[in-house]
């Protein structure tokens, strides 16, 4: 089994899209206009309108209703990135903070109020678990 792809499910695409194009600084991949794509070396993160519902069973997902899953990008320099993205962040959850695993990491809401991890591994142990 190979995890591909995270989806969340939105009432707006193209401002979500939006958001995570400046967020990862990869460009969407639109199969149409209720679906796209953003691309990442580990995996994708899918974003589906909310008119897409019922073809998986209707009342399955609800747009902005997360309240348990978290995006987590792993990023070479998690301050950087928050400065890089200061002025389109509106819900600054935990500006970044060494974390006790070994990560420094920041935490964040998008529009939708999905909360978003960007993170650095900056101890021995934390790089040694992703490779670095």
């Amino acid at each position: 089994m190979k995890l591909t792809s995270i989806r969340i499910i939105t009432a707006d695409v193209a401002g979500l899209v939006a958001f995570y194009e400046e967020v990862t600084g990869a460009s969407a991949v639109w199969g149409n206009e209720l679906f796209a794509e953003i691309p990442t070396p580990a995996g994708t993160l899918a974003l589906g309108d909310e008119k897409t519902v019922p073809l998986f069973g209707a009342g399955s997902a609800e747009p902005a209703a997360n309240r348990s899953a978290v995006v987590e990008f792993l990023v070479d320099d998690v301050d950087a990135h928050y400065a890089r993205l200061r002025g389109l962040l509106t819900d600054v959850v935990t500006e970044p903070t060494d974390m006790p695993w070994g990560n420094r990491a920041l935490l964040f809401r998008d529009p939708d109020g999905n909360l978003v991890n960007l993170f650095t591994p900056v101890t021995a142990a934390a790089r040694a678990r992703f490779g670095l």
